[in-house]
């Protein structure tokens, strides 16, 4: 006898239908106004839809929508329409990171900065067609920031219900935006203590990942003190798993899964915890070895598996794996002290679950 697979705490209730059909019609609204602006606006509104409708894994609406429903929020479309949002600040920070990071792809398709350098080359333009591309990523990764305030303030809504959860939306992005300076900085300071790489982890993803989508739930759902409190002391240790998680993908994930290519992290030269925990214990050759190769674009395979090698060999790999273990194991036991929705604190298990397996 065979068993249905379970359904993923995304799909749902039907969620990541919903939210693609919401996000889905409101790009085609913004196409169309683009279109009376000028015909040559066509490419960008083509390249927003590929990006936010081409992939994604709705995690950030999904923490937000079960945790909206787990405070007692009574399911609707415009609720859904409304955690979209999400998404748009998703694909503001991923364009302007592949941007910074000078990624060559995401998903397994050109970024956007490499995009539009292709189609100023193909259509032979005047100037320099990576500026162009770098000039276009930044406002495009602007343009979805933009909308994703359009799109929280036009799901339907009653606007006193969207003015409770408005604190919450302004300090996510907000953290998001710092974390990725403190990227950039720590990137350019070269420190590689665990501290930091934590700070970067905790402000760059984890809080934008988990604990705010989870608090804009609850506060468009008027949620009371105590399960605030129990979604912060879930969401913050999940989403430096799920940083964590990331962090390892990065340098061990499989391209074909990941869609960047292998160890692209290394060659970017991030600080993450597991570049941190490496450096804490290797001896003098190990450490300029994992410097000399880190941040160097030009690092091949040979050199990616050194210092896979290297990462492994000296147990940071099984300590990141051990710590994303501890926190998820801390994340599920705050959902124990506070009274939810059955529902709904079943999918924020199976999330906490798929967030920190995840294999792309």
């Amino acid at each position: 006898m065979t068993h249905a697979a379970p359904v993923s705490p995304v799909d749902r209730a039907g969620l990541r239908q919903r939210i693609d059909k919401a996000l889905t019609e409101f790009l085609a609204g913004q196409r169309s106004w683009m279109a009376d602006v000028d015909d040559a606006l066509a490419p960008v509104a083509e390249a927003i839809e590929a990006f936010v409708l081409g992939g994604g894994k709705r995690l950030r609406p999904a923490f937000a929508y079960w945790g909206y429903r787990g405070a007692g929020g009574v399911d609707s479309d415009q609720v859904v329409t409304t955690l979209a949002a999400l998404e748009f600040v998703q694909a503001s920070a991923l364009i302007h990171d592949d941007l910074m990071d000078r990624s060559d792809t995401r998903r397994g398709e050109p970024a956007v900065h490499r995009r539009f350098a292709t189609r100023h080359r193909a259509a032979g333009w005047g100037g320099d067609p990576d500026g162009f591309g770098d000039a276009a990523a930044i406002l495009l990764g602007d343009l979805c920031l933009v909308w994703s305030d359009e799109l929280l303030h036009s799901a339907g809504l009653d606007p006193r219900t969207v003015a409770r959860a408005r604190p919450v939306f302004d300090e996510m992005r907000t953290e998001v935006t710092v974390g990725q300076y403190l990227d950039v900085l720590t990137q350019a300071t070269g420190d590689t203590s665990l501290e930091r790489a934590g700070k970067v982890a905790r402000y760059k993803s984890a809080k934008y990942t988990v604990e705010r989508p989870l608090l804009l739930g609850a506060a468009l759902a008027d949620a009371p003190a105590e399960v605030r409190a129990a979604y912060s002391a879930y969401g913050l240790p999940l989403g430096e798993a799920f940083q964590l998680r990331d962090d390892v993908l990065g340098v061990f994930g499989d391209p074909a899964q990941t869609g960047k290519p292998a160890g692209d992290d290394l060659r970017e030269g991030k600080r993450t915890y597991l570049v941190a925990a490496t450096l804490e214990v290797v001896d003098g050759a190990g450490r300029e070895l994992l410097l000399g190769g880190l941040g160097d674009p030009g690092l091949d395979a040979a050199g990616v598996e050194r210092l896979r090698e290297l990462i492994s060999g000296s147990g940071a790999l099984a300590r990141t794996e051990q710590r994303i273990g501890t926190l998820t194991e801390g994340a599920l036991a705050a959902l124990t002290t506070v009274d939810l929705d059955t529902e709904a604190r079943q999918a924020l298990v199976d999330l906490a679950i798929a967030a920190t397996r995840r294999t792309d």
